[in-house]
């Protein structure tokens, strides 16, 4: 029998806020994507306006890469071309990319580094929530870094080695340390956190027509 899903209606409101562009020239577009605007457009017909809509309005020739999380906010890249979609793509696929997150995680991590090792896989029965599989999931690493430590939360850098589904929010949830403001994975803390505190900070890969190593970078808003 098919278990009644836990997780709440996914209530969408996009903000009404103006294009972050952080970098563009011939290849590439990168923009600092704003908290609670979908990358893509949903399934539903309320779910249309997203990002890659809001861009090539502006910039017509945009082509998607990756995505992030409605929910997270940083920096996400765009190709302007299908041969840099081509390579960006591998350089995601290769694991050539890297990507550093800032969180802001429930209680006191401890120690003040270490690495998350542990596979992940859809809980179909809770769809879209994601769980620690070690029997069909697929494998995820994660390395942590504390920044600070206040009373009851901590701010941690996040460095994922693989780009599974949740991938920072479930293994901080296996932590015992979920990120604040998750409606998903923490949602008794959403009455002090009005957004998930979940932000892309940095992208470093190959620039598609130079081979030039390159990062870009977003302050976090929280």
């Amino acid at each position: 029998m098919h278990k009644p899903s836990l997780i709440p209606d996914f209530a969408y409101d996009p903000p009404d806020v103006p294009l972050s562009i952080l970098h563009e020239d011939a290849a590439i577009i990168v923009v600092d994507k704003p908290a609670g605007l979908l990358t893509v457009p949903g399934k539903l017909e309320n779910r249309k306006d997203c990002l890659i809509t809001r861009l090539q309005a502006a910039r017509w020739d945009a082509l998607t890469v990756h995505r992030l999380d409605c929910d997270t906010s940083g920096v996400i890249i765009f190709a302007r071309t299908k041969q840099a979609q081509g390579f960006l793509g591998q350089e995601f696929e290769q694991r050539r990319a890297e990507k550093t997150y800032v969180a802001r995680l429930k209680g006191r991590l401890t120690p003040d580094s270490g690495t998350v090792d542990l596979p992940i896989g859809s809980d179909w029965d809770y769809r879209p929530r994601q769980k620690i599989d070690p029997v069909h999931g697929r494998p995820a690493v994660t390395d942590w870094q504390v920044i600070d430590r206040a009373s009851h939360e901590t701010r941690v850098r996040l460095t994922p080695h693989t780009g599974r589904s949740h991938q920072l929010r479930v293994h901080m949830l296996a932590l015992g340390h979920p990120i604040l403001g998750d409606q998903i994975y923490a949602p008794e803390t959403l009455a002090e956190h009005s957004r998930l505190m979940l932000h892309a900070e940095s992208l470093a890969l190959h620039h598609p027509t130079t081979g030039a190593w390159v990062r870009f970078t977003a302050p976090s808003p929280f």
